[in-house]
């Protein structure tokens, strides 16, 4: 650094280039800020206003400048502006490049005396200071010091250093778009009375966790979120976390959506629960320290109470997450379901399952003795409950008991035939093949396939030894309404009968000679 404090001396045609360029966004405005009046000039470029006036002639005879009459903002009239023309645009862009270069002192943050170029200057200050500003008080003051209150407020340039390196995401990116704070918006419910009493006697009770299973179409999600929808406007600050399980989910990908839910990010993780997750490739995912550390996040009211304080309602009376379709993820996620469970035993934190099938991620004498699972198995509906939808209908519908007979009481079949007018509808019967018939265990398809080819109900026994089956009816079929228990015998739907009719040829005549 020189002996001497570094000159620097800005001349007034060049401080109102600095100036005009600065506001370059206004030109060719109708309405304009008092910046670009002869005053505001004065003021930003700390001449008087005469002065500013000579300078522009000068300006004006060169076609630096252009003069106009514009309207400003917050004034009742009109007044005289002035901006820069193409010609003065390319001469103020050099002349910034030029004085940008201008050594001046300042002192940074830890009192260091630095001798930097005018461009660096804002960003070593902390302060929002152009160019001309950074001049102007070097040529007056000599020495820009950290903090000085004529700066305005002192800014923070960490934002960049924040960014994760190149490649890479932070942990918790997107994690917001996978769940949704409250239900979907879902078709309207149809019967269904004595499941919704189940659903808010298990509210009421304040067990754990609730399995909604059921097989595909029977309106397991309608429901759920009809009467999630109906406990949040009883309740108005109970947190939900609507997980819809896709088949591509992982146990990973689930935990880092909750952790956001529960509020868990880079700033606010007081049990180092991201440390849990897979931070490099290849890396396993520690889910008993997960699940401890989340237990203990959890249970601890003063964590919670300052993640959520500055929230609306404050901090939630508990969490109710809704894992819907989690068939899906049964495979992948058993040990992180199985997890979840636990929790909810001691934290405030309840559970509701949605699958196809029953889970096996939990001990059976939680549902039986010890009163922590409550399942909740849903079937198609009732004649009386179609009755009640068919008087709705518009046309001629079939009635009702002929529409159960046909299909079982299947909302989606009662969806198409209010649509169509059809009780076995083409899309329905395309459902019924793609998601519930050709994903039946190999036994189970054997079992209804023996059946249909009879003309009436037959006897269990003897459909067993037909169908090579040990023990009882299948309580899973039984509990979906596929398969119905009458006086007769064992029958099953004539929209499903119909379906298995269709595979002919040899096997078709084994199971019939089997029967006889």
């Amino acid at each position: 650094m020189a002996d001497d404090i570094p000159k620097v001396n800005i001349a007034v045609k060049d401080r109102i280039f600095l100036h005009l360029l600065e506001e370059d966004e206004q030109a060719d405005r109708f309405v304009v800020t008092a910046a670009l009046t002869r005053p505001g000039i004065a003021e930003a470029c700390a001449q008087h206003p005469p002065n500013v006036s000579r300078t522009m002639r000068d300006l004006l005879r060169n076609k630096q400048v252009s003069e106009h009459s514009r309207a400003i903002r917050g004034d009742d009239r009109r007044q005289k502006t002035w901006q820069l023309t193409d010609v003065g645009r390319l001469e103020a862009n050099n002349r910034l490049n030029i004085l940008s270069t201008t050594k001046v002192l300042i002192r940074d943050s830890e009192g260091t005396l630095l001798e930097i170029e005018a461009g660096l200057a804002s960003h070593r200050l902390h302060a929002e200071l152009s160019v001309l500003q950074v001049l102007l008080h070097a040529q007056h003051e000599g020495v820009l010091t950290f903090g000085d209150i004529r700066f305005g407020l002192v800014t923070n340039n960490q934002e960049d250093t924040e960014l994760p390196p190149p490649g890479r995401l932070k942990l918790l990116a997107g994690a917001h778009a996978t769940y949704h704070t409250s239900p979907p918006q879902t078709r309207p419910v149809h019967g269904r009375v004595e499941t919704l009493d189940e659903m808010n006697t298990w509210f009421k009770k304040g067990s754990p966790c609730m399995v909604v299973h059921g097989i595909a179409g029977i309106g397991k999600s309608t429901i759920v979120a009809n009467w999630l929808a109906s406990k949040m406007a009883e309740v108005p600050h109970l947190s939900v976390c609507w997980y819809p399980c896709q088949p591509w989910d992982k146990a990973v990908g689930i935990a880092v959506s909750l952790l956001h839910r529960f509020g868990v990010d880079d700033k606010h993780d007081p049990y180092q629960l991201m440390e849990t997750l897979p931070l490099t490739p290849g890396a396993e995912f520690d889910i008993d320290a997960w699940r401890r550390r989340l237990l203990a996040y959890l249970t601890d009211a003063q964590a919670i109470r300052e993640r959520f304080n500055d929230e609306s309602g404050g901090p939630p009376p508990y969490w109710l997450i809704v894992l819907d379709d989690v068939h899906h993820v049964v495979g992948k996620a058993r040990d992180l379901l199985g997890a979840l469970l636990d929790i909810s035993k001691k934290s405030p934190l309840r559970l509701v399952f949605v699958s196809r099938t029953t889970l096996d991620v939990y001990d059976r004498r939680d549902v039986h003795t010890r009163n922590l699972v409550e399942e909740l198995p849903l079937q198609g509906l009732t004649v009386d409950e179609i009755s009640t939808w068919v008087e709705g209908m518009k046309g001629s519908p079939p009635p009702a008991k002929e529409v159960h007979r046909m299909t079982g009481g299947h909302p989606l079949a009662l969806e198409l035939l209010e649509i169509y007018g059809q009780a076995t509808h083409g899309d329905w019967l395309k459902f019924l093949d793609e998601e519930i018939i050709t994903q039946m265990p190999a036994q189970e398809h054997e079992l209804l396939a023996t059946l249909a080819v009879s003309d009436s109900p037959v006897p269990w026994a003897k459909l067993a030894k037909a169908a090579g089956w040990e023990g009882k009816p299948p309580e899973r079929l039984l509990a979906y309404g596929l398969l119905l228990e009458l006086e007769e015998g064992m029958w099953l739907h004539e929209a499903l009968r119909e379906r298995f009719l269709r595979e002919v040829g040899s096997a078709s005549q084994k199971r019939k000679d089997k029967l006889n």
